[in-house]
């Protein structure tokens, strides 16, 4: 597609039409894999350090620059949340939770000690996990604000359920939203689009009220976690109409949502014209996903990228939610060598986690025999809903600074030799991915399993 369709957007100085030679950043931190949120919890930072395996045996990180993220500081964080919030979690441990802080503040703040009872529990280490994964995100803004990359990836990243006071649905801060705020510094408008089987409310939540960032979320709706992102919820105030939502049901596959994402998301660049896209890769929308109720296809999935990024927009992308790990890994590096403008092999290359992959070893994983609930006139009923709500928008907003508020200046840390493999773990012993685990552990998570369909 000729990004001349996006007349006045942030063009990228980059030949060809799909700009093929892209300026990528590469954010990732070494420890984000050791972080654990307690036994038989679905959630596993584990899985962002096999994708990273599997980029680096793929060889992609020769074609980007890879950086260590500084941790966000406590004042970053307060971007968005509340200083008791960010104090709460800076200070609490599981050693101290019951001394220092009372059941009425913990479920105050709905962070738990027990990860039997809590979505959103205590774990060792929560507050600096929380650092890298949003120092990811600020960091890779403050690279696209800089024009130092053309497009920006934090698969640590991608958190978007954390609120301003509560941490919710696995997130405790909302690094999406620290990421927006930090691109506004330079950008007049950002457009977010969520493609992660739950609805993005924490991001919609915080931009709703204004023009200046349009939120876009496809996701599963009705009796699913959290519950929001209804087609008639569109912002208010002086964000009406700039929050889009496509509600799904079970076993979309690749075609169905190529046939609203794309026309859809095509106005939208038309008529916002933003100046930096954030993209949300929640894995959970693939096929067999532990959580999920969706039927894509890695390379469905990788669709969405391919076309954003075709736009010639600076482009962020995140991850997010993901439960099946080896499909996770797959998915964000696939989505890794879009961004740098590889087809990779389909068969793995062998790697520490190989075996994670068996009895394929192949990285294309596809969707599966299982009904699409979405009919077409449902499809084209929500698209038209989603095109008529455009229509009502002035054709790029003007949003003029008074006062630009400086960029951050994100402190350097020394990149790691990337070709020297890792040393193990200490989670590495550690069961990561089993399903009886996991089978077994559904009934102990408040909201998420609350409104997962167990026949998927």
């Amino acid at each position: 597609m000729d990004s001349s369709v996006v007349e006045g957007g942030a063009s990228l100085r980059s030949p060809g039409t799909d700009a093929t030679n892209r300026r990528v950043s590469y954010f990732f931190d070494s420890s984000i894999g050791e972080y654990y949120y307690g036994q038989g919890h679905l959630m596993k930072p584990h899985r962002i350090r096999v994708a990273h395996n599997l980029i680096l045996n793929y060889n992609l990180h020769r074609k980007m620059e890879i950086i260590q993220p500084f941790p966000a500081t406590k004042e970053e964080i307060g971007w968005f949340h509340s200083s008791d919030y960010v104090e709460f979690l800076s200070s609490v441990s599981p050693e101290i939770v019951n001394d220092k802080y009372d059941s009425y503040q913990r479920r105050r703040f709905n962070v738990g000690s027990d990860s039997e009872s809590f979505d959103c529990p205590l774990f060792y280490g929560l507050f600096d996990f929380c650092q890298t994964s949003a120092g990811g995100s600020i960091g890779a803004a403050a690279k696209l604000n800089r024009n130092e990359a053309d497009i920006a990836i934090n698969w640590a990243g991608g958190l978007h359920h954390a609120k301003k006071s509560e941490a919710s649905g696995f997130c405790y801060v909302n690094d999406i939203v620290l990421g927006i705020l930090e691109l506004l510094k330079v950008h007049k408008r950002v457009l977010y689009v969520d493609i992660d089987v739950h609805h993005g409310d924490g991001v919609e939540e915080a931009f709703y009220t204004t023009d200046r960032v349009m939120t876009v979320s496809f996701h599963k709706f009705g009796d699913f976690f959290p519950g929001t992102g209804h087609v008639k919820d569109i912002g208010a105030s002086t964000g009406k109409y700039y929050a889009l939502n496509a509600p799904l049901n079970n076993g979309i596959d690749d075609e169905s949502f190529r046939s609203l994402f794309r026309p859809v998301i095509q106005k939208v660049m038309e008529v916002y014209q933003p100046e930096a896209v954030v993209l949300q890769c929640g894995a959970d929308s693939l096929a067999g996903d532990r959580l999920g109720v969706f039927n894509l296809s890695v390379k469905g999935h990788a669709d969405c990228i391919r076309f954003l990024r075709s736009f010639n927009v600076p482009l962020m992308m995140l991850g997010g939610g993901g439960y099946t790990v080896k499909n996770v890994a797959r998915c964000w590096c696939y989505e890794t060598a879009v961004a740098v403008g590889v087809e990779p092999d389909n068969d793995l290359p062998y790697s520490e986690f190989y075996e994670y992959f068996a009895p394929d070893y192949i990285l294309y994983h596809e969707s599966l025999p299982m009904k699409n609930e979405n009919s077409p006139s449902e499809l084209e009923r929500i698209r038209n809903t989603l095109l008529e709500q455009l229509s009502h928008l002035p054709h790029v907003p003007s949003v003029p600074f008074q006062v630009t508020p400086s960029v951050t200046e994100v402190p350097e840390k020394e990149d790691e030799n990337m070709d020297q493999r890792p040393k193990p773990g200490i989670q590495m012993s550690q069961d990561y991915d089993t399903d009886d685990e996991e089978k077994s552990n559904n009934g102990k998570f408040s909201n998420y399993y609350n409104y997962f369909n167990n026949e998927n």
